[in-house]
């Protein structure tokens, strides 16, 4: 399969072609360079990442007609336009007709470079946000269960596979995990047009919980003065969500078994049967057939319920996520108080990375309410007071942190970062595998 370009060179001068490209190549880019616009097309497409750069003046088709071909592909590849005949009326027709900039020939090394890492960086943005824009108006699963780790990925692909079946489902995670939102996800996607029913079994009283879910009859109870419509019979052709149902007591999880077999209710009180169309989606934070042996949990409901298991992963599990969520809660949190987000440094996200996160997404989003209330403190900011670390363990993080920080500074730069650090480039590459630090820019890698 061949390698997609980072920079797509056109330039009918073969000398100032070849120089261009060696520059380039030198920096780490993947170049595809030719000699006209009709060669360079070939390497144009939707989505691509590469930008466009270009001399303006050419025999058949120039930088003015590469404008009008590219923008009618996708129009916005960013493309950098260069001439010789660098006059201020060209100049103002380029950046008029789409030009994303102009250099004046020969360009000077340093500024095409940097004016290319300008480019990239917008194309990846605009890349970025195209995507979640059409993951909002495709499925809405990655604007749902945000995250790319390996993990998170394959509970995208796991829940798009049994969502809509004709089928129970049951959620197993920590708290914290996020079971309700993928809950939610799960009814908002399928076919089904009643309501999302939540139901958590252990938030109510042992003597209500009954009749909150099946409902009862004027006069089925003292005190029960007027009819009352539970929470299954309410999501008739819905969702049923019961959270926590490790803590429903065994004489409701009788009444429950019944529902699931025969999609058929009685309110307490009465004798009459209503049927019901839903689909059950259970959640719990541990295995239901652990709480057989112990004698908690009924055999039958377990086995019933556990037909299409999704087990939810942990925060510390999900590598990687951490800083794209904190920023995003970050930003929600920002705009509820009615303030800006304040800036992070590299060194406090490399502080959350290095925690354990026993409340998972939750705690995760505490966290960021509180930093935007001004109450959470940057842990590195005294590493020697930390006790309970070995001195090469604490070294090790604050080397991690200064790495990250180094290269946020200069935009996932290697070259630049590995000067800032007065080391080699190869010396930053190990250490950034040692550290398990993922190079930030595509054209870095």
């Amino acid at each position: 399969m061949t390698l997609q370009p980072d920079v797509i060179l056109i330039d009918d001068d073969a000398s100032v072609l070849e120089a261009c490209r060696e520059v380039l190549e030198l920096e780490d880019y993947k170049v595809a360079a030719h000699s006209s616009v009709a060669s360079a097309l070939r390497d144009m497409r939707v989505d691509s990442g590469a930008i466009v750069v270009s001399d303006v003046r050419m025999p058949e088709h120039d930088g003015f007609d590469l404008l009008k071909a590219v923008q009618s592909i996708d129009a916005e590849i960013p493309i950098v336009l260069m001439s010789g005949h660098g006059d201020i009326p060209m100049a103002l027709r380029a950046m008029r007709d789409g030009a994303w900039d102009f250099l004046e020939k020969p360009a000077d090394p340093l500024i095409l470079i940097e004016t290319i890492r300008r480019a990239r960086n917008h194309r990846q943005l605009l890349l970025e946000n195209r995507r979640l824009r059409q993951a909002v108006a495709v499925d809405g699963w990655e604007a749902r269960l945000i995250g790319h780790s390996a993990p998170i990925v394959q509970l995208r692909e796991r829940l798009k596979r049994i969502c809509g079946v004709a089928t129970d489902i049951l959620l197993i995670g920590k708290t914290g995990t996020g079971k309700e939102v993928t809950a939610r996800a799960l009814h908002d996607f399928s076919n089904r047009k009643g309501h999302f029913v939540a139901v958590n079994c252990g938030a109510i009283p042992e003597t209500m919980l009954e009749s909150e879910l099946f409902g009862h009859e004027a006069g089925a109870f003292t005190g029960a003065r007027e009819k009352r419509i539970g929470k299954i019979e309410y999501a008739n052709n819905g969702t049923l969500f019961l959270d926590e149902i490790e803590s429903m007591p065994l004489s409701a999880q009788v009444r429950l078994l019944r529902v699931l077999q025969e999609r058929k209710i009685e309110r307490l009180g009465s004798n009459t049967e209503l049927k019901v169309d839903i689909q059950v989606i259970a959640a719990s934070k541990t295995d239901l057939h652990k709480l057989v042996v112990q004698g908690s949990f009924r055999e039958d409901l377990a086995y019933r319920l556990d037909i299409a298991r999704v087990e939810i992963p942990p925060l510390s599990a999900r590598k990687g996520d951490v800083g794209l969520l904190f920023k995003l809660f970050l930003d929600l949190a920002a705009k509820r108080q009615g303030r800006a987000a304040p800036r992070v440094d590299a060194t406090f996200i490399a502080d959350l990375d290095g925690r354990s996160w026993p409340g998972n997404v939750r705690e995760l989003r505490n966290v960021a309410e509180r930093y935007v209330l001004g109450l959470e403190n940057n842990a590195l900011a005294d590493l020697s007071l930390d006790k309970t670390q070995t001195l090469e363990a604490q070294m090790d993080k604050l080397e991690r942190a200064i790495l990250l920080d180094t290269l946020s500074n200069h935009d996932g730069r290697i070259g630049a970062s590995a000067t800032a650090l007065g080391i080699s480039r190869k010396t930053l590459y190990l250490k950034m595998r040692k550290f398990d630090i993922a190079a930030q820019n595509e054209d870095e890698e």
